[in-house]
């Protein structure tokens, strides 16, 4: 069975051309989400492990649609690979497992050099967008225009973020998994655990704040 997997970042964005695509190499069935690909702890991700079989090829139309971390990448593929699932990268014909299957070796090796040079350039290109950053912020603060990125989700938020973050809080209040918050609120973990670290840090504040008054 041809299983394809369709993703994009945020609600505004559009799936059709990854679903055109699918559709024309015969996918049968297309899981498809709206969610980021700083982890695979995405619902249709992991339906799509539990739903494919020996034999089944899932097919995505570029890798990026796997998500951003190469390293989390190679984990998921092998994960796939080990139930002998076949993977197919659209844009990229050479990661194609089902054409090493007559080549033993050969193909878990090429792959791992594919996945190797993936790594290395998105590495690059973290320490080049730092690089950048730090010379532009650099400057911004020389000419005095440095004012920061403001926050999203904050106790002086308003509209939809304002009632993101309340609805945090409420979650971190009853004790709920960091995990559960982010897919509940549809916000990564990353930023769930910096609204609780704030929060953590504002009530603090107040309680010593109190004890001071008193």
């Amino acid at each position: 069975m041809i299983v394809g997997y369709a993703r994009v970042s945020s609600q505004g964005q559009n799936l059709a051309r990854q679903e055109e695509s699918l559709a024309k190499v015969g996918c049968s069935k297309v899981f498809k989400e709206k969610a980021s690909g700083g982890d695979f702890e995405r619902p249709q991700w992991q339906a799509l492990c539990q739903f494919v079989r020996e034999g089944d090829c899932v097919v995505v139309h570029d890798l990026s649609r796997f998500g951003r971390n190469a390293q989390q990448i190679k984990m998921e593929w092998e994960r796939l690979t080990e139930k002998n699932v076949d993977i197919c990268v659209l844009n990229m014909p050479i990661l194609n497992t089902k054409q090493y299957k007559e080549i033993d070796g050969v193909g878990k090796l090429i792959i791992n050099l594919v996945f190797e040079l993936l790594s290395w350039q998105a590495e690059e290109e973290r320490k080049r967008i730092r690089t950048a950053q730090r010379e532009g912020i650099s400057k911004a603060k020389k000419e005095g225009k440095y004012k920061g990125k403001p926050k999203k989700f904050t106790n002086e938020s308003m509209g939809k973020d304002k009632l993101i973050y309340d609805k945090v809080i409420q979650m971190l209040e009853e004790n709920q998994s960091i995990n559960h918050i982010a897919k509940t609120t549809g916000i990564s973990r990353p930023t769930v655990y910096r609204i609780r670290d704030d929060w953590t840090n504002s009530m603090n504040s107040e309680i010593l704040l109190s004890h001071h008054q008193s």
